[in-house]
């Protein structure tokens, strides 16, 4: 039976479904119809835009009921399977490529997504971007802190997978990845590192040393100094020979390296490695603060960490260990500084004390300037330079590994690991095997 507004010629008592669809898509058309008590094809005005597309709509699905009811051939069965399995292989074809990491280029592994751009990668790539100096997204470079798991990118793939199961990254690749990010574990971008500001260089000459910032009288510090130093331009007799060494009363600054009146107000002596600061060149950097003040230098947060070379040297190079207690750092947000305060109240409470660091020379020449000389084992240590809390930070650090270790904290995975029996003398501290059992 013909569509309802459609008559077909006398002679055509049965048509096939080749001449039914032909005839269907010149009525949707609206350049021909075939009317009402005519056997022949007349002209007649277009319909409206919106009967059309109900037209349309409604002859596309009674062409489709009618081609269902029409018994198919084993041939045409075939085609029809064979169409299936095309479409369904471009398919899963375009949704590779939308589900791509932009970092590796392959089907998207754990996926995470960055806040607020919306990028998402493999947790694994985001991890070594982080690990390698990355501060923003890897993607578009815009401004990132946050990157989160995402469940719906995860339920996208398990969909792909399940249906194109070839798709599956290999199996050594998600090892691999399994080993660097743990499923679920929200990752820290850490901020770009600003630029440290320039020092205020005093002019020098090679051959006599310029007054201090307090020799002048009337300087905008309001404090002279008791001895100030000639300036050689304007009394070149009693200038200061740099031959004849630092001037009475006065030293280099540890930071900024221009001289300072040692009793000025603004100065100030580490009582590690005895440099003095004139907090007056680079005021948050040439002080000596006090020791749960101070920042250790270079190490402002977990991305300096990553690239410091010498946090491995502190667990001889056991790369298994440091990445586990990198990954603790990050999930529960602790940065050096707050490292540093927790070795250094754990040192006070020990009977020596800062001794057994002073023994080992730890302070000795890290500065490009002249300290003074040590008091002793038993001086107090009340101010420090960011220097010397540096290695202060990296004398403890293992140590201070071991003890939050035991705070219970940490994963099943890492605490059900077993102590190597050697200790920290253990000779296999570099072989990867033995450091991911122990």
């Amino acid at each position: 039976m013909p569509p309802d507004g459609l008559r077909l010629p006398p002679e055509q008592s049965s048509p096939t479904p080749g001449s039914l669809f032909s005839a269907l898509l010149s009525d949707m058309s609206g350049s021909r119809s075939y009317t009402s008590g005519s056997t022949g094809a007349t002209l007649k005005r277009r319909a409206s835009p919106s009967f059309e597309d109900v037209q349309a709509e409604t002859s596309r699905k009674r062409v489709k009921d009618n081609l269902q009811d029409t018994p198919v051939s084993g041939n045409e069965a075939a085609v029809q399977a064979a169409t299936a399995t095309i479409n369904s292989g471009a398919l899963a074809n375009e949704l590779e490529q939308e589900l791509q990491c932009a970092c590796c280029s392959a089907l998207v592994y754990r996926p995470v997504v960055v806040v607020p751009c919306q990028h998402f990668f493999c947790g694994s790539c985001v991890v070594m971007w982080i690990r390698n100096g990355g501060t923003n997204c890897p993607a578009c470079r815009g401004l990132s802190s946050i990157v989160t798991p995402s469940r719906a990118l995860q339920t996208m793939v398990d969909v792909l997978l399940r249906h194109a199961p070839d798709r599956v990254r290999p199996a050594n690749e998600r090892i691999q990845a399994d080993e660097i990010y743990r499923t679920g574990v929200s990752l820290r971008i850490p901020s770009p590192r600003q630029a440290s500001p320039e020092p205020s260089l005093q002019p020098r000459n090679v051959n006599y040393v310029q007054p201090c910032p307090h020799c002048t009288a009337g300087n905008q510090y309001g404090w002279v100094c008791p001895q100030p130093i000639a300036d050689p331009e304007v009394n070149p007799d009693h200038a200061w020979h740099t031959e004849d060494g630092t001037p009475p009363g006065h030293a280099y600054c540890g930071n900024c390296e221009n001289i300072l009146a040692l009793t000025a107000p603004t100065s100030t002596r580490c009582d590690f490695c005895q440099v003095s600061f004139c907090g007056i060149g680079i005021p948050t950097r040439c002080v000596a603060a006090p020791l749960l003040m101070q920042h250790p230098h270079g190490l402002s947060d977990i991305g300096d960490l990553i690239q410091c070379g010498e946090i491995y040297d502190c667990f001889d190079s056991n790369t298994v260990e440091v990445d586990i207690m990198l990954d603790y750092l990050t999930a529960q947000r602790l940065t050096p500084k707050h490292i540093y305060r927790e070795i250094v109240a754990y040192i006070q409470t020990q009977p020596r004390q800062f001794a057994p660091l002073i023994e080992l020379d730890l302070f000795q020449d890290i500065h490009n300037v002249a300290g003074g000389i040590d008091p002793g084992l038993s001086a107090p240590r009340s101010r420090i330079c960011r220097l010397c809390a540096t290695e202060v930070f990296l004398w403890g650090l293992r140590d201070w590994w071991v003890r939050e270790r035991r705070k219970g904290f940490l994963e099943e995975y890492v605490t059900r690991r077993p102590d190597c029996l050697d200790g920290s003398g253990c000779p296999r501290q570099k072989d990867h095997g033995h450091a991911k059992e122990c």
